[in-house]
């Protein structure tokens, strides 16, 4: 099965219209302030409305729920039928925030959604499956067990299928059951993959679901939110550096060296520096985004307390990180304590010193990434074969 690279050709619509989604869509994304098509959108949408399967590569953020809720939308609108498209999710929460996405983009045309998630009451959701939703929005799991224990529901004749954060739900092992339900659902369909990284799983799970996809990799928001974090802590005067696949070889080796060194002492990373790097003095790690493979967590916060010295790690977390805290929590053995913080009052006193920061880091960025574009355009005159393969390969998911 062979992949066909999504390059340039769709780079120049700025317009949802002009991506081809219908008016009664764009007056939803209008309504909803979508002004325009993020890049995911804007490179993804047009493949999907000539009937391609997909795989997407693209970060929580980037966009990639509209990216695949329009076109399926747009296709409910011109064949209607219920149970029309299956979007398998890892976790609760990102299945009710994908949900939510359907209805108020689908609100004007009358879609209708149910959630089939587990912890959930099967019979009450057995009744909404029985009124044949237009889009079933599911946990992997609780979906199987609904098609294998409940009377007179099928995917028989689904016409789409969105397997999204594929590589959290195979981190999950998600996979023999995702196996199963490949079975019972149509190979007459169209299917869409997003993942935030390209795992050797993830990798498999597109030959063995996908047919002939077209690939969209719009994967460098890590690698640009690592920036922009050293960037903006050395606005408020911490004294950051950076270190992610973006770089160059040598200035990766110039940023770890600083920081060994310490002429930096706060590196700001993607998990390009969780493993296979020996620095062997470090006091805190902080996870700026919860890891979701458990593994992971682990080669994380073993960047401190190295050779039995002391140390401590600090993990942010959200709402819609809880599934993925108590994962590590289980692994790990125990439970982890809540970090003290000073008052609410003590916080909102930096918020203003703290939004200048960012607003001169977010400048200070775009004026990075214009001084690469020319880069770029010069090197392409001079090679057209020009690409920098190795930068690609390197972004990772989770920033560190």
């Amino acid at each position: 099965m062979s992949d066909s690279t999504a390059e340039g050709g769709k780079k120049n619509a700025t317009t949802f219209k002009s991506l081809g989604v219908i008016e009664q869509l764009c007056q939803a994304c209008e309504q909803l302030k979508y002004k325009f098509p993020t890049e995911i959108q804007a490179e993804a949408i047009p493949w999907a409305l000539q009937g391609r399967d997909i795989i997407g590569l693209a970060q929580t953020g980037s966009g990639k729920t509209a990216a695949f809720a329009l076109p399926i939308l747009q296709a409910l609108w011109e064949a209607p039928q219920g149970l029309f498209s299956c979007i398998l999710a890892p976790t609760r929460e990102l299945a009710y925030q994908i949900s939510e996405s359907f209805e108020s983009l689908g609100s004007i045309i009358g879609v209708r959604c149910a959630v089939i998630i587990g912890g959930m009451d099967m019979m009450s959701q057995a009744i909404a499956l029985s009124k044949k939703p237009h889009i079933i929005i599911a946990t992997p799991g609780r979906l199987h067990d609904h098609l294998e224990n409940t009377k007179g529901f099928n995917l028989r004749n689904l016409k789409y299928l969105v397997m999204d954060e594929a590589d959290k739900l195979l981190d999950m092992d998600f996979g023999p059951v995702i196996d199963k339900i490949l079975k019972v659902i149509p190979k007459e369909r169209h299917t869409y993959l997003f993942s935030a990284t390209m795992t050797t799983k993830v990798a498999k799970l597109q030959r063995a679901s996908l047919n002939n996809p077209v690939k969209i990799e719009v994967s460098s928001k890590t690698c640009n939110d690592t920036q922009r974090l050293a960037l903006l802590l050395r606005n408020l005067g911490f004294p950051a550096i950076p270190l992610h696949g973006q770089l160059s070889q040598s200035k990766r080796l110039g940023s770890l060296n600083k920081f060994k060194a310490g002429n930096r002492n706060i590196l700001v990373a993607t998990d390009v520096a969780s493993r296979g790097l020996d620095i062997p003095l470090v006091d805190v790690v902080i996870n700026y985004d919860i890891p979701s493979n458990s593994k992971d967590y682990i080669h994380r916060v073993g960047r401190t307390a190295r050779a039995g010295r002391s140390g401590k790690s600090i993990t942010l977390v959200t709402q819609y990180d809880v599934e993925f805290y108590q994962r590590i929590e289980q692994v790990i053995g125990k439970q982890m304590e809540l970090f003290p913080i000073g008052s609410k009052d003590d916080v909102l006193l930096l918020q203003e010193r703290v939004s200048e920061a960012q607003r001169i880091a977010t400048l200070e960025m775009k004026e990075e990434q214009q001084q690469k574009k020319g880069s770029k355009r010069i090197r392409s005159e001079g090679n057209d074969d020009y690409k920098d393969s190795e930068d690609r390969d390197l972004v990772i998911s989770s920033k560190l």
